[in-house]
């Protein structure tokens, strides 16, 4: 009976914002666990955990590796620095405040400091070596996605639809842009991406927007995904991805959108696909990795768009956003088991049940390995000896 009532409140919490819109027609069947026969099954090579996880609050809030260390955060305002080789404790820091910090967005390192935001609108910086707290400063709107650096700048997305840069010395705002937001928005924002001096994210209003980094120029907008439909849930084109870039291209997917290649050198589409997610693309080089919203896991040549293969065996199963290990594409779901896809083919490799709280976030690579981050804030280092 506790599994089920931890599914229902999975489903129900993951639905966000949109769970009360939802008729009884509307119902969400979870796909079964597929069976796998699998070909390897991942050694543990060390087990720590930080606070009490993110629980089953929607959140991003990632690992970071950086500096030889493994940075790992809690909602409620832990963070730790872990020794990637045998998983010791180096330094471990609790962000105070009068109410529950509620971490949100990070762990993102640059400037040998780490940032993170909170759904309370703070962005706040630790030392990296020490996990001293640097400074803390309060922005428009909740922090849910990772801050971008570059320029010496610290470049926040929020909830408002406000990207702003603060600096990376005290947390001062040196410039923000503001984009439209609709009424009614899915829970969750695009992480900003920086190349070449620029600075790209997406809209809630369904389009990827390009800046000059340093100054806070806005240079374009190009859409991704248009509202259509009958009702405000219809015509949701929310762009919550993080801008993925190879080379010269741009990749980016929406929400009711489509799966856009963007040609940086002149800020136009070089091809357009009617794919519809809210998670971040994974890559090979060759191939792009996206898991719809069905949660369709699909994968599509980088060149040409052309799809090359779709699993659709994890329907609903509210799964990660993909990543690839070992020349594997790897997504957890929400009961926990993490699935090994064959790049190739899309049939699945291995299966593993990790943890029954789940993940709210894929595996993090790190050198002889992979880290895993589970709901209830455990943390594993596994390595796959095939």
């Amino acid at each position: 009976m506790k599994e089920m009532l931890k599914k229902a409140l999975a489903v129900a919490i993951f639905t966000g914002v949109l769970a009360g819109c939802a008729s009884e027609e509307d119902t969400i069947v979870m796909a079964p666990v597929p069976q796998v026969s699998s070909e390897f099954t991942p050694q543990s090579v060390w087990s720590n955990s930080i606070g009490n996880g993110v629980d089953f609050y929607y959140s991003k809030l990632s690992p970071e590796y950086a500096y030889g260390k493994v940075f790992v955060a809690s909602r409620d305002g832990k963070v730790k620095a872990l020794d990637p080789e045998n998983g010791k404790t180096l330094w471990e820091q609790t962000v105070e405040a009068d109410v529950s910090p509620r971490l949100s967005g990070g762990i993102t390192a640059g400037y040998s400091q780490l940032f993170i935001g909170s759904e309370n609108g703070e962005v706040i910086a630790l030392d990296e070596e020490t996990g001293e707290l640097n400074w803390r400063v309060e922005v428009d709107g909740e922090v849910l996605a990772a801050p971008a650096t570059d320029s010496n700048l610290v470049i926040v997305h929020t909830n408002k639809g406000t990207v702003l840069a603060l600096s990376q010395e005290d947390g001062s705002e040196k410039w923000a842009i503001s984009t439209e937001v609709p009424n009614l928005t899915l829970r969750g924002n695009s992480a900003p991406v920086t190349v070449s001096g620029g600075v790209f994210w997406g809209t809630a209003n369904g389009r990827l927007a390009a800046a000059i980094a340093e100054r806070g120029q806005l240079i374009w907008q190009q859409p991704i995904g248009l509202p259509q439909g009958a009702t405000e849930i219809d015509r949701l084109v929310d762009v919550d991805a993080t801008p993925l870039v190879l080379g010269s291209t741009l990749y980016i997917i929406g929400y009711n959108g489509q799966l856009t290649a963007i040609d940086l050198r002149t800020g136009k589409p070089a091809w357009k696909r009617n794919y519809s997610s809210a998670t971040d693309i994974a890559s090979d080089g060759s191939r792009l990795f996206v898991v719809t919203d069905k949660d369709h896991l699909a994968a599509f040549d980088a060149r040409s768009g052309t799809e090359l293969w779709k699993n659709e065996r994890l329907e609903h199963r509210l799964l990660t956003a993909p990543t690839v290990i070992n020349g594997y594409v790897v997504v957890g779901d929400s009961e926990g088991y993490l699935y090994w896809v064959d790049r190739n083919s899309g049939e699945f490799v291995s299966k593993q049940e990790v943890d029954s709280s789940g993940f709210a976030v894929p595996p993090m690579v790190v050198p002889g390995g992979y880290v895993l981050t589970t709901r209830d804030g455990n943390v594993k280092k596994l390595t796959i000896n095939e």
